[in-house]
């Protein structure tokens, strides 16, 4: 395994991060989670393969997702040695003071924890005052409940003004950003990733393999993700004409270096900067190859390669405005 720095933190994070959106009651949110058993297993066989860093949210599985990490967690390693993130705004009040401060308690309670290492807006909140959001998240540092603060999908101009305003009253910046990124979507090149580089800010991005899309030849498949994720649906099939002849080229690197897909995508996306992509799993094995795409190193001329079909998308993860309350799941396909 190899560790880089969170953002400007002394925080060691793993340059894989499980992303706990597979673990929660099935039927809570998604039907293809795994239940307490099963994340277990894949939680167990990610610190055998010296993964540090998890992040899940308060919204997933409707807590469920957080209880069996920390319970995890807490049967099998010592609090000090892994990195926790967890997220706030699918919930009553959004990025209110209010919404936060019970937020947080609530999201550490499930984890069996009095503390996160890195605690994320999971987007931008239109009707709270930036200012307010940003006071209240300072706060958590200041008392301890929080070391480390990141920020999800959203407009590059939002993150900067948000990031401005804790510069200006010398308040908790963000370390890290948690965006929609991969080879079928690279709208954030524009604006976010050049802002975040600038900032120093670390790039943990989500759906790195744009929901199996990435990892396999099938855009479908016969597992039940595949069959029953109307999200993921939402979120790619509408542009699979354009996006398929990615997945080609980048099942020909795997052929090419006698590698898998999964390798040579996440390889791509170290080759770009990233420290640590969130890779969903519901298989202990699946980890294995997203752990040995670190040693595959792609050329400049691979990442041509994979990058010159690319068409520009329609924006999918930062929000024009908050969704109803009650609302847990975006994009997803009607």
């Amino acid at each position: 395994m190899k560790y880089v720095t969170l953002g400007k933190t002394d925080l060691k994070i793993s340059q894989i991060c499980v992303g706990c959106m597979s673990f929660g009651q099935p039927g809570t949110m998604h039907d293809w989670t795994l239940d307490y058993s099963d994340s277990t297993k894949v939680i167990q066989h990610a610190l055998s393969l010296g993964i540090n860093f998890f992040d899940t949210a308060n919204s997933y599985s409707k807590g469920t997702s957080e209880e069996y990490l920390g319970r995890a967690l807490k049967e099998n390693i010592s609090r000090d040695k892994v990195i926790i993130a967890s997220k706030v705004y699918f919930n009553s009040g959004r990025l209110s003071r209010e919404a936060i401060n019970r937020e947080i308690d609530q999201s550490l309670k499930r984890l069996g924890t009095d503390y996160l290492d890195l605690y994320i807006i999971h987007r931008f909140d239109y009707q709270t005052p930036m200012e307010e959001t940003m006071a209240a998240l300072n706060d958590l540092v200041k008392v301890g409940k929080v070391r480390a603060l990141g920020a999800s999908a959203m407009y590059g101009y939002q993150f900067y003004n948000l990031q401005q305003i804790a510069r200006d009253h010398g308040w908790a910046q963000f370390q890290a950003m948690e965006n929609h990124y991969n080879l079928l979507y690279r709208e954030d090149e524009r604006e976010l990733i050049p802002i975040c580089k600038q900032m120093q800010v670390s790039l943990i991005p989500y759906s790195p393999l744009a929901a199996g899309h990435l990892s396999h030849l099938d855009w479908q498949t016969n597992t039940l993700r595949s069959q029953t994720d109307r999200v993921a649906m939402g979120k790619y099939d509408h542009d699979k004409t354009i996006d398929y002849p990615i997945v080609k080229r980048v099942n020909e690197l795997a052929q090419k270096y006698q590698v898998s897909m999964t390798q040579v995508s996440l390889a791509w996306l170290y080759k770009k900067g990233v420290s640590a992509p969130i890779v969903g799993s519901t298989k202990a094995s699946h980890l294995n190859d997203a752990v040995a795409s670190l040693q595959l190193e792609l050329t400049d001329q691979d990442c041509q390669y994979l990058e010159e079909l690319y068409e520009p998308h329609k924006i999918i993860g930062a929000l024009n405005q908050n969704p109803p309350e009650g609302t847990v799941l975006i994009d997803e396909k009607k």
